[in-house]
């Protein structure tokens, strides 16, 4: 079995990871890099539970073979809290009741995080697209799209607080 190896960066930190040729993404931040958050859903790109962002844009992990993933930045689920401080999108979407079992909850993050990034002020219908490919069988979606709602009104007061000191 051929092992590459290969320099990743993530959530902020490089990793040096040999991987086989056949190894996903999604297996090698589960089993190679112990980042369990990101979950292993239905392993054919249909549940988006696997979403993480690579290079900035949000894939399914369990479509990428790690091997090709060479120089990429990649952030996980457990690359969105920082300094101690919860994510906007981690943040609205508790705050809207937008998690039951949890197992959607990474991909949903990812999704929304990626939305976010692009386009700070989403509609709703905005919201819908950028969530089309993450199911989930708990919360019927409101909760989560209202999530996404509140998350981008606490990045926008949180952006204003850091342009005018307002606080």
């Amino acid at each position: 079995m051929a092992l590459h190896r290969i320099t990743v960066t993530i959530n902020g930190e490089v990793e040096l990871v040999d991987v086989p040729s056949h190894m996903t993404l999604l297996q090698m931040l589960r089993e190679k890099l112990a980042l369990t958050g990101t979950k292993n859903g239905c392993a054919a790109g249909e549940c988006g539970a696997c979403t993480v962002m690579l290079n900035g844009e949000p894939v399914n992990s369990c479509l990428v073979l790690a091997a090709e993933c060479d120089g990429a930045e990649i952030t996980t689920v457990e690359g969105l809290k920082k300094n101690g401080q919860l994510d906007p999108v981690q943040q609205g979407i508790m705050e809207a009741g937008g998690v039951q079992c949890g197992f959607c909850t990474p991909g949903v993050l990812i999704s929304a995080r990626a939305l976010l990034d692009r386009n700070p002020t989403p509609s709703e219908a905005d919201i819908k697209a950028a969530l089309v490919g993450n199911l989930c069988r708990c919360t019927g979606y409101f909760r989560i799209i209202e999530g996404v709602k509140r998350a981008a009104k606490i990045q926008e007061a949180a952006k204003e607080e850091m342009t005018y000191g307002i606080g």
